[in-house]
């Protein structure tokens, strides 16, 4: 289903709903890291009282601050900078197509930081294939991914401008990793070549949390 807020489609959008799904009940503030040109901040806007958006590239910033959603504040800077963001702040953090642009341990353990008590984290992310078998589950995405560009009829793909790299690790390394330093959580590998996974801070929720 199209939310209203899309005003274009790719393989990150499309995973917005299983981000939002996961926004706990109650939920005060909210962060979504790297949120490019505030796409899916906006959209949890209708989900959480507050919103932070902060991406460290001053053009996705711009764009971002054109959206109209009032409990929603952008920050341009890097998320992993001490003293920017609320350490331990959050009810809910968003990382999407993200964590790969930097150490992976060091990005885990910041987001993790973020969170409050009780708190959750949702990453979608994206890793490489190693193994025939990750070529062959990759392949199967390619004719969704053909008739979902041919339901939206080509469709735009995003902003120009917004910054791009190639995940370093593979799904195996990503599987285990995130096993070891989040434990409990609950990973999936998707059919358009990314991930998800979720994770409950331990600790009591905050009143008013989910």
């Amino acid at each position: 289903m199209t939310d209203t807020y899309d005003t274009y489609w790719n393989h990150n959008v499309h995973y917005h709903p299983v981000v939002l799904d996961a926004v706990p009940h109650g939920c005060r503030a909210a962060l979504d890291v790297g949120c490019g040109d505030g796409l899916l901040a906006a959209k949890l806007a209708a989900r959480a009282e507050s919103v932070t958006g902060v991406d460290r590239s001053p053009e996705m910033i711009r764009l971002a601050h054109k959206r109209d959603a009032g409990n929603v504040t952008f920050l341009e800077g890097d998320y992993l900078d001490a003293g920017l963001l609320d350490e331990g702040g959050y009810d809910f953090v968003s990382a999407v197509a993200v964590i790969h642009h930097a150490p992976f341990d060091d990005v885990i353990e910041r987001l993790a930081g973020l969170l409050a008590p009780g708190g959750r984290l949702v990453i979608v992310g994206m890793a490489h294939n190693r193994t025939l078998l990750d070529r062959v589950i990759s392949g199967c995405g390619v004719p969704v991914n053909l008739l979902l560009r041919a339901r939206r009829r080509g469709g735009e793909r995003g902003p120009s401008g917004m910054p791009v790299e190639d995940p370093i690790m593979n799904w195996r390394e990503v599987r285990r990793a995130t096993a070891d330093l989040l434990p409990g959580r609950r990973y999936r590998r998707r059919l358009l070549w990314r991930y998800t996974l979720v994770w409950d801070k331990p600790g009591d929720i905050r009143e008013g949390g989910p």
